[in-house]
């Protein structure tokens, strides 16, 4: 989500948002020794592996139709032997888009329904917050991320792991206020993924994972992917998530998303991603498929479906570059259906990035150059990705190498400084002798959040402890901050999402309402605290 998704998204654009995904806190730069002279994917990967904190990673590079490389590079769980291969699974998250972007594709291929059709023909209970948006969204706006919502926008519905379903996840839709009007700028979301897989399943007759069996991964040879982590079980080959905890990469348990699998449901390998990347860079031509008995080629999408797939929807900003990275500044950046659209030397790329608790992945098309690169990771490094990413796109279009691993290593470096700095500053110049207005005890209760729920202040032991009532994991310790303000250290500290709290009162002294907002920039913008409002939940007088 987050895909994708996940250092916050300041370092995305200044890595000109080479991907979905948020990077994590980055390792140290590479030594100024290292060169990029001669190409080495070995030596690359274990540079990057070591820079940037990664246990272990798969490439898949396919060239005019051929794999070139589908392999794996480091372990699959810090601290153990087994090593990543070319048919390790990795959750793919955000990548998993272009699955429900093709499967639409197919739909309209099929005369099931329109890419500008209402989205309430196809489901009549939809609904947006504004009623004329209800009304004029399209199948289409579910896929371009120009809604009207805020970036990640309702995602702590799915992240991390709920007991929400996905009807109520599109459901509470109405209850989530715009932060822009519709259709007038770029920002990404997870939701409306979700509208487009329940789309899916319901033209199908079938769950959105059952006709990604059918229809997709089974036509195209892709064996080994799951479309769910449940599907996992027994499977011994399948890569650990990791985090890092206080700075240290750790091996941490796998975030289940049941209920957001339109948007993040893929989990796949070096072997089957290659295939796949090969049928898009075909135009959706299945290799050896042959034709039908009319004499017709069969395909899994037309060519027609996958120009619009590939057509740019929504205009994107483009960011000025840190000077290190200027040559990766694009000249045209925008999001088609399922894919991120710009340039680079000169080519078009269609590409996405991926970030799940754990994982991160990178797809890059270069459709003219026939060139597909996959990178899935068990770690939480955007920068790692990107430096492979460019790295072999430079090799394999001709172009003059830079040492991508030690300018995108610098840079993150950098920024993580300066956010180190910004967190100590803020510490620091707080009203550190400040109490609150309240008894603690008075913050006790029950609060309700329009789209989200409920959550709960309670005393255990000698500690306030906050808890969301639909995320298990979202459970954590409150510290006074300053005046009104707390910062909750959540249990699970591979988050990496502390947030603040904020009570305002009413004249008489009660709590009118509870905001909350991340404690760092570098917290993946999923954890959407900004956009809760908990008000609270008055108990009913004894009769």
């Amino acid at each position: 989500m987050h895909p994708m998704n996940k250092l916050a998204a300041a370092i995305l654009l200044a890595l000109c948002a080479a991907g979905a995904g948020i990077a994590q806190t980055p390792a140290a730069a590479a030594p100024a020794s290292a060169t990029a002279a001669a190409f080495d994917l070995d030596a690359d990967v274990a540079r990057v592996l070591k820079n940037f904190d990664v246990p272990g990673l798969a490439i898949a590079v396919v060239k005019d139709g051929k794999v070139v490389v589908a392999r794996g590079f480091g372990v699959k769980k810090f601290g153990e032997a087994a090593p990543v291969d070319g048919k390790t699974l990795f959750e793919i998250a955000s990548n998993s888009k272009a699955f429900t972007a093709a499967a639409l594709a197919m739909l309209v291929d099929d005369g099931k329904l329109a890419w500008d059709d209402p989205v309430t023909r196809h489901l009549p209970d939809f609904q947006m917050y504004d009623a004329y948006v209800t009304k004029e969204m399209t199948v289409r706006d579910l896929l371009t991320h120009r809604s009207g919502l805020g970036l990640g926008a309702g995602d702590l519905m799915w992240w991390p792991t709920t007991s929400f379903t996905t009807d109520e996840i599109i459901h509470n839709l109405r209850y989530i206020r715009p932060a822009t009007s519709f259709r007038n700028s770029y920002a990404y979301d997870n939701l409306l993924y979700i509208v487009a897989g329940k789309i899916i399943a319901q033209k199908s007759g079938k769950s959105w994972g059952e006709t990604m069996r059918e229809r997709i991964l089974k036509p195209v040879g892709m064996t080994s992917t799951t479309t769910s982590l449940a599907e996992n079980a027994g499977n011994s080959n399948v890569a650990n998530a990791h985090s890092k905890i206080d700075g240290k990469i750790a091996a941490v348990k796998a975030m289940p998303v049941a209920n957001a699998v339109g948007a993040v449901g893929i989990n796949t390998n070096a072997d089957d991603i290659a295939r796949w990347m090969n049928v898009l860079l075909d135009g959706g031509k299945l290799d050896g498929a042959g034709k039908d008995a009319g004499g017709k080629e069969i395909r899994l999408f037309s060519a027609a479906q996958s120009r619009e797939m590939w057509t740019p929807q929504t205009p994107m900003k483009i960011s000025e570059s840190k000077p290190p990275l200027a040559a990766t500044k694009p000249n045209f950046f925008a999001y088609g259906l399922g894919f991120q659209l710009r340039d680079y030397k000169g080519q078009k790329l269609a590409q996405h990035g991926g970030a799940l608790q754990g994982f991160y992945s990178r797809v890059v098309l270069v459709p003219e150059s026939k060139l597909g690169i996959a990178i899935l990771t068990n770690a939480e490094s955007g920068g790692a990705m990107t430096a492979l990413q460019y790295r072999l796109l430079d090799q394999y279009l001709g172009a003059a190498p830079s040492d991508w691993i030690k300018l995108i290593g610098d840079v993150e470096a950098e920024a993580h400084a300066k956010e180190q700095a910004r967190l100590k500053n803020a510490t620091s110049t707080r009203a550190a002798k400040s109490k609150p207005s309240l008894a603690l005890a008075a913050y006790d209760g029950d609060y309700q959040d329009a789209w989200y729920g409920k959550a709960t202040i309670k005393a255990v032991g000698n500690k306030r402890v906050l808890s969301f009532a639909k995320t298990p994991d979202l459970t954590g310790e409150l510290e006074h901050f300053q005046h009104d303000t707390f910062i909750v250290r959540w249990k699970e500290r591979n988050f990496n999402a502390d947030a603040y709290m904020t009570f305002s009162l009413n004249p008489d002294g009660s709590i009118e309402r509870m905001k909350m907002a991340p404690v760092s920039t570098e917290t993946d913008f999923s954890y959407d605290f900004a956009d809760l409002m908990f008000t609270p939940i008055k108990a009913d007088k004894p009769k």
